[in-house]
C-alpha cells in the first residue's frame, strides 16, 4: 500500500475526537448535498416525460388546419389519404371550440371537441375511465373529472351546451344543446380533466352553425418521440397535404417543454451550492486536521518524507470522504426516490398536502433517474472536492520541519 494511502486511511480511522466529529459531519454535508441533486434532477426529468405522456395520449401528435383559415372539406376522403402514409395509425377530423355548459346553475367554459365517434378512441387514449364508458353517438358526451366535479354532473345526467355563435351573429339565436353525459375520464392531468368535453361532430357542427367541414384533422402516429422516423411521417405528410399547415405535438407546446427544462437547469445550479457548502466544510476538515498533525507532519519530514507523499495523503484523505459521501448519497436518492409516494402519503396523513394536482397538474409525483445525469453528479462532486482538498494539503506539504517539531 503506498505510504500517503495508508496515512490518509490512518487519519481516517474513527476516534473519539473533534476532528472525527468534523470528518462525519463534512460526509453527512456531501451525502445530502449529492442526494438533494439527484433527487430533483430525477423529479424534474419525471415531470418532462409525464407530460409528454399525457400530452401524447390525449392530443394529436400532427394537427393539420388550412393554411389561410376556414375549414377542411370532404374531411373523411383527406383522412383516407392521410391513413396510407406510412407510420400514420389513425387520422380523425376535429372541430374544437370554446363553449359554456350549465349544469343546475353552475356554469363554465370549457373546450369542446367534436370528433368522429368511430374513429376517437384511435386518436385519443382514454383507457382510465372515471365512470361510464367512451361513448359519443348521438346527442352525447364524455368530459374529465375535474369538470364532472366543477358541475357536480354524474353520469346519466343532462347538460346544456351553450354556443359561442350568438356572441358573433346578432341576427341569429343559437339554442343550447342538451347532451347526456356517458361517461368521465380520469387523464390524471388536471388540465385536460378540468378543461375539456368530447362529443360527435354533428354535435359540434349545430353549435358553430355549420353543414359540413373541420377545423383541423388530427393524426396519431407509431413513434411519436422517435425524432429521425418521426421528422420523416411530417415530411411526408406535408407533401401529401402542401396547401395545408402542419404542426407537431413538440411544436404547439413547446412552451411547456422549454420551461422545464429552464427550471430544471435552474434548480441543478441552486441545488448545486448546497455542494459547495459541503465542499467547504472538507476543506475545513482537512485545514482542523493540519494544524492537529502539525508535529506528524514535522517528524515525517524530517524522516525523510517527500513533500509530494504528504500532500498526497491529505489530498486522498479529502478525495475519500467526498468519495464515501457521494457513494452514500447517491444510495439515499434511490432510496427515496423508490419509497417517494410512501412518504407523500405519510405526510398527507398528517395534513401536509406536497403535490397538490391542483397546483401541478399532475395525479402524482412523477420520478425518473438518468444514469448518465447520476455520473454527471458524482464525478462533479468528486472533483471539485478533490480540487477543494489542495489547498490544506499543500499547506501541510510546505511546512518546515524544524518549524513543526518546535511548536511541540
Amino acid at each position: 500500500m503506498p505510504f500517503s494511502l495508508f496515512l490518509a486511511l490512518k487519519y481516517l480511522r474513527p476516534k473519539r475526537s473533534f476532528t472525527s466529529v468534523v470528518t462525519l459531519i463534512s460526509v453527512i454535508g456531501v451525502v445530502l448535498g449529492v442526494a438533494i441533486i439527484i433527487i430533483v434532477r430525477a423529479v424534474m426529468t419525471g415531470f418532462g416525460d409525464m407530460w409528454k405522456e399525457k400530452i401524447l395520449d390525449f392530443k394529436p401528435h400532427i394537427t393539420i388546419t388550412p393554411g389561410g383559415g376556414g375549414v377542411i372539406e370532404k374531411e373523411e376522403s383527406v383522412c383516407r389519404r392521410l391513413e396510407m402514409v406510412p407510420g400514420v395509425l389513425a387520422a380523425s377530423p376535429g372541430l374544437e371550440t370554446r363553449v359554456l355548459v350549465e349544469h343546475r346553475r353552475r356554469v363554465v367554459a370549457p373546450l369542446i371537441i367534436g370528433t368522429d365517434p368511430q374513429r376517437a378512441r384511435r386518436v385519443m387514449k382514454l383507457d382510465r375511465m372515471a365512470a361510464g364508458e367512451f361513448n359519443i353517438e348521438g346527442d352525447s358526451a364524455v368530459l374529465g373529472i375535474d369538470l364532472a366535479g366543477e358541475l357536480g354532473v354524474m353520469v346519466g345526467d343532462d347538460i346544456l351546451v351553450y354556443s359561442p355563435m350568438n356572441l358573433v351573429t346578432k341576427d341569429e339565436v343559437y339554442f343550447p344543446e342538451r347532451l347526456t353525459v356517458t361517461g368521465i375520464f380520469d387523464s390524471g392531468q388536471r388540465d385536460f380533466d378540468s378543461g375539456f368535453i368530447i362529443t360527435s361532430i354533428a354535435v359540434a357542427r349545430d353549435l358553430m352553425g355549420m353543414k359540413s367541414g373541420v377545423y383541423s384533422i388530427h393524426l396519431k402516429v407509431g413513434e411519436p418521440q422517435n425524432t429521425a422516423k418521426f421528422s420523416k411521417i411530417v415530411d411526408d405528410v406535408r407533401i401529401l397535404v402542401p396547401f395545408y399547415t402542419v404542426r407537431t405535438w413538440r411544436e404547439i407546446d413547446s412552451q411547456l417543454f422549454n420551461a422545464l427544462a429552464v427550471e430544471k437547469n435552474m434548480m441543478v445550479i441552486l441545488l448545486m451550492f448546497i455542494t459547495i457548502v459541503a465542499i467547504f466544510c472538507v476543506t475545513n476538515t482537512l485545514i482542523v486536521l493540519t494544524v492537529q498533525k502539525t508535529d506528524e507532519i514535522g517528524l515525517l519530514k524530517a524522516l525523510g518524507f517527500s513533500s509530494r507523499q504528504v500532500m498526497g495523503a491529505f489530498v486522498l484523505h479529502g478525495w475519500i470522504q467526498c468519495l464515501i459521501g457521494t457513494a452514500l448519497g447517491v444510495g439515499a436518492a434511490l432510496l427515496i426516490l423508490e419509497n417517494l409516494h410512501v412518504l407523500v402519503a405519510f405526510l398527507a396523513r398528517l395534513g401536509v398536502e406536497v403535490f397538490p394536482k391542483s397546483v401541478y397538474g399532475l395525479a402524482e409525483i412523477p420520478w425518473r433517474v438518468v444514469p448518465g445525469e447520476v455520473v454527471d453528479v458524482a464525478v462533479s462532486v468528486i472533483v471539485f472536492c478533490t480540487v477543494a482538498s489542495f489547498l490544506p494539503a499543500w499547506r501541510a506539504a510546505r511546512m518546515d520541519p524544524v518549524t513543526a517539531l518546535r511548536k511541540e
